[in-house]
């Protein structure tokens, strides 16, 4: 008897064991998660679209330009763009001219070498040079925000969820602290130095409003600077930084597509041909 059943003992041993752990962990009991207020007041992405949004998307070159300028005037004060190079500019429709002259009247310049001496100087930036940073280093960089360390925006777009939409989101999103949060969560209370924002994963963030009111950039093409077009331009410019590519890869997209169609049909055409005198 023990040699007939012999064989099948330990693969009955085994399901048994597997069985009585997949029933420890079905009916073990577990402590609901308290609620907190990240949970219950995060906000996601507002409803809003961009023109590179989808397979057929494209960049509104206007619009990155627009976009350009308001990193240049309000973001670029504590924001570094470092691998992003003066140069390609010309990707969103500034003449060679033209970008010669943005990277010579640029607010920082570029940390150089003194020929004559050797010792550490600046200069004017020129269109193969990548943004300057507004800091000397990162020590310095925290010291004037409150410890808190600007990060680079050269990706941005693409290393936060939701890219540009959640960047348009944040810029949009700060406003008062609800008094109904610090009831419910007395620890929640945004701490001094910081900012309530819905939108930022823990509820306050560190970076003041930083688009405050209408008007804060003058568009040289006339379009209004309200806040939300200030925050979809310069959403728009960050995503076209983090992807530059984003229009050649599309196309490339839509051709391959349209070679597997026409494959397609002539592998079935083919098939069609070859069969059509055979007998099932």
């Amino acid at each position: 008897m023990i040699r007939f059943f012999g064989p099948f003992i330990a693969p009955l041993v085994g399901a048994g064991f597997l069985l009585a752990l997949l029933w420890g962990f079905i009916t073990t009991p577990r402590e609901a998660e308290a609620p907190t207020a990240a949970h219950e007041y995060h906000k996601g992405e507002k409803e809003i679209s961009f023109s590179f949004d989808g397979p057929l998307g494209r960049y509104d070159r206007q619009q990155l330009q627009r976009g350009f300028q308001v990193y240049k005037e309000v973001c670029s004060a504590c924001h570094s763009m470092k691998m992003v190079a003066f140069r390609d500019l010309e990707g969103i429709g500034f003449s060679g001219p033209e970008v010669k002259a943005i990277a010579n009247q640029w607010a920082v310049e570029v940390p150089s070498i003194n020929p004559d001496t050797g010792e550490a100087a600046t200069r004017k930036a020129l269109p193969s040079d990548y943004f300057p940073s507004p800091y000397a280093n990162e020590t310095a960089a925290r010291a004037a925000n409150n410890n808190a360390l600007p990060p680079d925006l050269s990706l941005i777009a693409k290393a936060r969820e939701g890219g540009s939409h959640y960047l348009y989101s944040l810029l949009t999103g700060y406003e008062e602290q609800p008094a109904e949060l610090v009831r419910k969560f007395p620890d929640a209370k945004t701490p001094a130095g910081l900012y309530y924002n819905p939108h930022f994963a823990n509820l306050n963030i560190a970076m003041p409003p930083p688009l405050v009111a209408e008007g804060q950039v003058t568009y040289s093409d006339g379009t209004k600077a309200t806040v939300p077009q200030m925050a979809d331009d310069v959403s728009a410019f960050l995503m076209w930084a983090a992807e530059p590519k984003l229009e050649n890869r599309h196309r490339a997209g839509v051709a391959a597509l349209i070679y597997l169609l026409i494959a397609t049909a002539f592998t079935y055409g083919a098939y069609r041909n070859i069969w059509r005198d055979k007998k099932h």
